[in-house]
């Protein structure tokens, strides 16, 4: 692996190429890299395949954290993956995840999404906050939860930022990362 910064992006397994969610991810993929950041998936097919799509088109590294154990279905990492790391089980892949990444983006999804979506703010919220990473969620259901965290359990709102787009996710990663606009 490179000394890029790597940012870790969660999202959803469901998405399919027809649809904008799709072609939004792709496009933060290589906008990451092009700015010179690799990123990291869960190295399946849906959002994870999109970033991965539009990183490794814009010669970036692209990491895929695989569970092989707990997705037997699943035939492997996508095909824009470089370097597989198989995890165990999920929640080493959800630490493995947070653990290479520089920042994270969370793009809509579901279930498993909404805990990396939660596990990323904890990290953020046990760090102190000259050492925190960038965590960025996207979509006005992130903003709405996060609202909710906020005021019913006093979770930290300054460990979390919610952005409306994938691009606009983009930016805030790359402006924290000190990467600025692509290259």
């Amino acid at each position: 692996m490179s000394d890029s910064p790597v940012v870790t992006v969660f999202g959803s397994h469901a998405t399919t190429p027809d649809q904008p969610a799709y072609l939004a991810a792709r496009q933060l993929g290589l906008m990451l890299a092009k700015a010179g950041a690799g990123v990291a998936t869960g190295g399946y097919g849906g959002t994870m395949e999109a970033v991965s799509e539009g990183a490794a088109a814009g010669g970036g590294e692209v990491i895929g954290v695989t569970a092989p154990r707990l997705f037997p279905h699943r035939t492997g990492p996508n095909r824009f993956v470089r370097t597989e790391i198989p995890a165990h089980d999920i929640f080493e892949r959800d630490r493995y995840l947070l653990g290479l990444a520089s920042a994270t983006i969370t793009l809509p999804g579901s279930i498993g999404t909404i805990v990396e979506f939660t596990e990323a703010w904890r990290e953020a919220c046990l760090a102190p906050p000259s050492a925190r990473k960038a965590h960025v969620a996207v979509g006005e259901s992130f903003r709405r939860l996060a609202e909710t965290m906020i005021q019913e359990f006093g979770v930290d709102q300054e460990a979390m930022i919610c952005v409306p787009t994938a691009r606009q996710a983009g930016r805030v990663v790359l402006d924290r990362l000190g990467l600025g606009e692509p290259r």
